[in-house]
């Protein structure tokens, strides 16, 4: 059995996001799920069974069931029983134990939730497995440079304060990553791509006072337990606005959105073709001469 480390501590995270239950900020959540209806409109597809994996809320469930793009949507949330909002399709479960039986859903799909399980690969498995044969998976998570803005300005500030680094902000995986991830672990005709959001805030603590809202502020299981210096949040602030304001004053802050789709294998999905079965020569269609292996060009 591999030992998975545990990057984030679940139990906050839950607490947190019930916490910005009170002030909710939902802009990112509401752009993502609209991508994600226009995304999945237009695959020329019908989805009798679906399964919306830890999206917080029910914003995406709502979009989905309005625009009739599947039949029964059941929700997937750790917090259901405290945000069941009188849906009965929720079931309280976390993304990385679900409670699918194998090939049992016909499209699972997931925005702004992935990136913070603890074994992703694990989590991709699982829900490889619960598709059917030729089932689709259409998700979208947090990666790349998101938050490097942050990133960066908390980490000088505590280097130059405190002469270290304590973690602030969870680390994201890349596009190369997610690619080669879903792959392997099972998946057919993967596509991996990203959207790159720039949101435009007045002060770094307007910036955090979302995160707040958003339920994702820092969860990381390494994180320093003790109260942040004011010393080094006023820093902080200061070196972001050094770096990353722009001309009219505003700082920036990264969101790169990637979105990931891959369907269960099917004998009926394209395959490539086997070496040597190509029956064209491309010297041919680019009307140019063929060299053997070797031959350089003459100029």
């Amino acid at each position: 059995m591999v030992d998975v480390p545990r990057i984030f501590d679940r139990a906050l995270m839950q607490r947190r996001r019930l916490r910005a239950q009170a002030a909710p900020a939902d802009f990112l959540l509401a752009h993502v799920a609209e991508e994600l209806v226009d995304r999945l409109s237009a695959v020329k597809r019908s989805f009798a069974v679906a399964a919306d994996i830890g999206t917080p809320g029910n914003v995406l469930r709502v979009a989905i069931r309005s625009r009739g793009l599947a039949g029964a949507v059941i929700g997937v949330d750790l917090l259901a029983c405290e945000l069941r909002r009188g849906e009965p399709l929720l079931v309280a479960a976390d993304e990385e134990a679900l409670p699918f039986a194998d090939a049992s859903l016909d499209l699972a799909m997931s925005a702004l939730a992935l990136h913070g399980v603890n074994d992703l690969p694990g989590a991709l498995v699982q829900i490889r497995r619960a598709l059917k044969p030729d089932g689709l998976l259409l998700a979208a998570l947090l990666g790349g440079e998101t938050l490097t803005e942050l990133r960066q300005a908390f980490a000088a500030a505590e280097a130059e304060i405190d002469g270290g680094v304590s973690p602030r902000v969870a680390p994201f995986a890349d596009l190369r990553d997610l690619g080669a991830m879903l792959q392997r672990t099972g998946f057919a005709l993967t596509v991996v791509d990203a959207d790159r959001l720039t949101i435009r805030y007045a002060t770094p603590f307007d910036l955090m006072r979302d995160l707040r809202g958003m339920g994702a502020t820092n969860a990381l299981t390494e994180r320093r337990r003790v109260p942040l210096k004011r010393t080094i949040l006023q820093r902080m602030a200061e070196i972001y606005a050094e770096r990353f304001r722009d001309p009219d004053g505003r700082l920036r802050a990264t969101f790169d959105v990637v979105w990931l789709s891959g369907w269960a294998p099917h004998e009926s999905q394209q395959k490539p073709l086997r070496p040597g079965s190509a029956k064209a020569r491309l010297a041919d269609a680019l009307r140019t001469t063929e060299l053997p292996a070797g031959d350089k060009a003459g100029f």
